[in-house]
């Protein structure tokens, strides 16, 4: 992900600036996603794991980044909490 461009991205919820999720947590996603468990904010089950991905600051949602490009929409988001629980 472009430096430049991670700096001006923010939540579109939280508004918090957005960090490059790192592998060991995108793994932990992932594994959540071939679970069968993950739903995203829209209530829409994730079914295809993430190459890449963002978090926000706090860490509390996660967005999917699909051939370079960020899934910026709310109903896109993943809350932490369900793979991390």
């Amino acid at each position: 992900m472009d430096k430049t461009l991670l700096d001006i991205l923010c939540c579109p919820v939280t508004r918090l600036p957005l960090d490059v999720l790192d592998a060991a947590r995108l793994e932990a996603l992932n594994a959540a996603i071939r679970s069968g468990e993950l739903r995203n904010e829209g209530d829409r089950p994730v079914t295809e794991p993430w190459a890449e991905a963002l978090v926000t600051r706090d860490g509390r949602r996660v967005y999917p980044v699909r051939g370079g490009i960020p899934i910026l929409l709310a109903e896109e988001a993943v809350r932490w909490s369900q793979v991390a629980d």
